[in-house]
């Protein structure tokens, strides 16, 4: 019996031990990185600020500060970098100091000493014979490098993650070695929080909301804590508390909110004042209390996007059964819909109230920015001047010059000042009458514009003011349009609002262009839905990045604008888009800048092209975490792109017929030697309106009855083809949607808008009466207001 029960216990040993080994093994294979490192738009605070010295970014921060506005970058996150920087800086030198037990890192003493030993990274650095420091000197140290972190993450905890990631690995310990003799620190638990290191990709199940529950209760004036404590509930999905989170870190912001939002607003009086008149100003150097904050815009764009999440998680339940609604024929033969469950209606009200608030949101971020369609091009050449003095160790004067230009002193004078918009007002209802033409696709008109004589009239360019989430918040502002079912012609031309201000944001000379989710989530809902609003191209050539200046060869003043070279051949945009994908083919010969022909692609670099560019986006995937899904995702894509390309050879050999004169009921012509592909759409017209027939029916039977993957490829009325989804009277229908159930290359987010325009029948989601109620309410207010103004005029209200 004894034997018996050694031998049981024997077996129960060794099998915890087997556990026990694999549950090691599978930890060491677990990748353990810290917290903040999980942060969403880490990628869009890359650039030249992480690398660049202290204080070189603090002076590119204040000449961008002194130059006419729409200033290159918003000063706000500028001024936030600098600070950042020099805080991150500091607190690594405590760290590395403290951990190396020596009072200070003199490189100086040390002949040949490599610079990164003095950040703790090795190549033999030796503290030399020096003090050592006591343990209560070293905890002073790291209490003191923690306040100088925790004062960097609650500036921006997205920047100031991006900026610890390059540091010292004594950094990620300084907090927790504080609060090992200091529990009770808050800055050294808010600072812990970021940096605790747990396993990759799951934040949401090894994280504890406790630290920053206490950091809020201990500083309940204090709006950052709640911030990141909003966007930790993002990651757990609790997107009704992270709304209320972000709400309360506003609310609390604007109670407290400093004076410095109008600090500066005389100098840039004094500014345009110095425009208008050629007269030299001094540069304003803001005090560190007097500079802007970013924490708005970024309360704003976080709720905004939890706002649209909530909104696209209602789409599925917005659909009875989770299919499309079907009209049935009722009584009288009409076509009337089935009644809708409370659920559905309920779900589909959800909808449209969180697009609207996302929407509302995202307006009043982007009224934070400014753009200009006429900035005289002298001002962008002295920016661009004074950035390459300071990246050369020149020194530039604090006043602001003006560089000598062939109008002389007397043009300079009287030259009007430039128009500055909000980016908001560009999509109002009634947006800015004045602004320059975009796309340009009106072939006639631009070859009869002659270019403007350099030398006798003032040369100007489109500007914007730059901010990391820019270009996310334009896209995502599409997608609440979607959502809100905006006509087709008014999301059109928000559309192109967006292609033309993405195309002016680059971020120099901080920051690097990066990866926009909601831009792929924009790209595949064009995609899904066939490019229903009938876009003049693809959305990358739409967004291509606008022309550079030909600025003089000394220097001195620019001669003209590549923008102002009208084409000599071809539209300066291709036709309309099949798929609405990125990957198009749509290009046709555009005025090259280059003075030698660009050579054609081949098959081989084509099919290499685009598996490099699988990859990448595979490995941006968000829900790639191991091989397996690392191959699906590839899989999936290459999928895609074949699809893509067959459809597009389909529509360029039909168009091909269609302009060779090719119509239903006439026997087909010879066919010439077949082209490549790509080379053959190159060559193709956009719209030739002179082989269409006088009522169009031929064309319509040409071509009606090829169907692709559940894609109808049919005639756009100008003697174009396209292809649309194929479904109900909205656009869409069930085949394009299965195909994106079964490659499921888009995000769920982009795959819940593409269905909500697919499949949403018109209006879903309003409550009868609401909008007369509200207008009523507004009428009465505004003649109330009307009435009590001196001289009331209420009878015209």
């Amino acid at each position: 019996m004894a034997k018996k029960k050694s031998s049981s216990q024997e077996d129960l040993v060794e099998a915890e031990s087997d556990l026990g080994h694999q549950k090691l093994v599978r930890s060491q294979q677990q990748l353990i990185i810290c917290r903040n490192k999980h942060w969403r738009y880490i990628s869009a605070f890359h650039g030249p600020w992480l690398q660049l010295p202290p204080e070189v970014i603090e002076t590119l921060a204040n000449i961008n500060y002194n130059t006419p506005r729409p200033r290159p970058i918003d000063p706000a996150v500028f001024f936030d970098l600098v600070k950042i920087r020099r805080l991150v800086d500091e607190a690594i030198d405590l760290a590395v100091r403290a951990a190396s037990g020596v009072a200070s890192l003199n490189q100086q003493s040390i002949p040949g000493l490599h610079h990164a030993a003095a950040l703790g990274l090795g190549f033999g650095f030796r503290p030399g014979n020096q003090a050592k420091l006591s343990p209560e000197r070293k905890h002073r140290m790291r209490k003191d490098a923690t306040h100088k972190l925790c004062k960097a993450y609650k500036l921006d905890e997205v920047a100031c993650s991006v900026s610890t990631m390059q540091s010292a690995s004594a950094l990620e310990e300084v907090a927790s070695l504080v609060l090992q003799r200091s529990p009770d620190d808050s800055d050294a638990k808010y600072v812990h929080f970021f940096h605790e290191k747990i396993p990759s990709r799951q934040l949401a199940e090894c994280t504890s909301l406790q630290p920053l529950d206490e950091a809020i209760h201990e500083n309940p004036s204090d709006p950052e804590p709640l911030r990141t404590r909003g966007i930790v509930k993002i990651f757990k999905e609790d997107f009704q508390g992270a709304v209320a989170d972000f709400t309360d870190a506003l609310r609390v912001h604007r109670l407290r909110r400093p004076t410095h939002r109008y600090a500066g607003k005389d100098a840039e009086a004094e500014q345009q004042v110095a425009q208008r008149t050629a007269r030299r100003t001094e540069d304003v150097v803001l005090k560190e209390e007097e500079q802007p904050s970013s924490l708005e815009t970024q309360l704003l764009f976080q709720r905004a996007g939890v706002y649209l999440t909530m909104a696209c998680q209602h789409v599925d339940a917005a659909f009875p059964d989770g299919s499309p609604q079907v009209p049935e024929p009722d009584s009288d033969g009409d076509q009337a819909s089935p009644p809708l469950s409370p659920e559905v209606l309920e779900a589909r009200q959800h909808v449209r109230q969180n697009a609207k608030r996302a929407l509302r949101d995202y307006m009043t971020y982007l009224s934070h920015f400014e753009y200009s369609p006429d900035l005289p091009l002298d001002i962008a050449e002295d920016f661009a001047r004074k950035v390459n003095s300071i990246a050369n160790g020149v020194r530039v004067p604090r006043h602001t010059t003006k560089s000598a230009s062939p109008l002389g002193n007397d043009e300079r004078t009287t030259q009007k000042p430039h128009r500055i918009y909000v980016l908001s007002d560009l999509f109002a209802p009634s947006p800015p009458p004045d602004l320059p033409p975009y796309p340009i696709t009106d072939l006639a008109s631009l070859q009869a514009q002659q270019p403007p004589p350099p030398v006798l009239s003032p040369v100007i360019t489109e500007t914007l003011t730059y901010h990391p989430l820019l270009a996310d918040a334009l896209h995502a502002l599409l997608l609440c349009h979607c959502l809100i079912q905006t006509s087709a012609k008014e999301l059109l031309r928000h559309a192109y609002m967006v292609a033309r201000l993405a195309r002016l944001a680059d971020g120099y000379p901080a920051f690097q262009a990066s990866r926009s989710p909601a831009r792929t989530d924009w790209v595949e809902v064009l995609r899904a839905g066939g490019n229903w609003i009938q876009l003049a191209g693809a959305w990358d050539d739409l967004c291509a990045p606008a022309p550079v200046p030909v600025l003089h060869p000394n220097g001195s003043s620019p001669l003209h604008h590549l923008q102002h070279q009208p084409p000599q051949s071809k539209p300066a945009l291709p036709s309309s888009d099949t798929t609405g994908s990125e990957v198009s083919t749509e290009l046709r010969e555009l005025p090259s800048p280059f003075p030698f022909p660009v050579p054609v692609e081949t098959e081989k670099q084509r099919k290499d092209r685009l598996h490099h560019q699988i990859v990448l986006d595979a490995l941006g995937d968000e829900r790639v975490s191991d091989e397996p899904s690392f191959r699906q995702a590839v899989l999936a894509r290459q999928l895609r792109a074949e699809h893509d390309y067959q459809l597009a050879n389909a529509v360029a050999e039909l168009r091909a017929q269609i302009t060779s004169g090719v119509v239903a009921g006439q026997p087909q012509q010879p066919q010439q030697p077949q082209q490549p592909p790509q080379q053959q759409q190159l060559l193709l017209p956009a719209n030739n309106h002179d082989n269409e027939d006088d009522d169009g029916s031929s064309l319509e039977g040409a071509i009606g009855d090829l169907d692709i993957d559940g894609q109808k490829v049919t005639s756009d009325g100008n003697g174009g083809v396209v292809a649309r989804a194929q479904g109900n009277g909205n656009g869409g229908g069930p085949g394009r949607h299965e195909l994106e159930k079964e490659y499921p290359v888009g995000s769920d987010r982009a795959l819940a808008v593409a269905r909500w325009v697919l499949d949403a029948p018109p209006n879903a989601g309003i409550v009868p009466g609401d909008g007369k109620k509200r207008r009523k309410r507004t009428v009465k207010k505004v003649a109330a207001h009307a009435a009590a103004a001196p001289g009331g005029e209420a009878e015209k209200v």
